[in-house]
């Protein structure tokens, strides 16, 4: 497993909240936590820009995929809603989360409750060249549901 080294920046209203942490030794993404002032009630078929409190200087070549919880999606229906939300590695502002509640009751977010996930991945650079054909393949132009149920 590769390591990285990401600088982080606490805002100052994020004092006394954690930092991005892993919950535990084989997680594969660091707990995200709401730095709000007052708590946010998002209600059935709304979203909401859930702020971190925290900006990230992300070496070039790799991205932050700011990613749902499991445990959130299940038990309260709710999730990112640009799922895998991307943070460049020259983005320098505050990370925020887009959460959106597909359940059908209201769901509280309060200041410090763990509202995603934050996982550090490379990504390449494409050169794209236009032509006037493409290269065919077994599957063409086969697309949603072009395999059946």
């Amino acid at each position: 497993m590769k390591t990285i080294k990401v600088r982080i920046k606490r805002l100052p209203r994020s004092e006394g909240l954690a930092l991005p942490h892993k919950a535990s030794a084989g997680s594969s993404g660091f707990d995200l936590l709401a730095c709000v002032e007052s708590d946010v009630e998002v209600a059935p078929g709304e979203f909401a820009l859930v702020p971190t409190g925290i900006c990230v200087e992300i070496p070039h070549g790799y991205e932050a995929q700011v990613r749902p919880r499991s445990g959130l999606a299940l038990r309260n229906g709710v999730t990112v809603l640009n799922t895998p939300g991307t943070v460049d590695s020259d983005y320098r502002g505050e990370v925020g989360v887009i959460l959106v509640n597909l359940s059908r009751t209201s769901f509280r977010i309060k200041r410090g409750d763990r509202i995603a996930q934050m996982i550090f991945a490379s990504v390449c650079d494409a050169v794209l060249e236009e032509v006037p054909d493409l290269d065919q393949s077994d599957r063409g132009g086969g697309g949603f549901g072009h395999t059946g149920v």
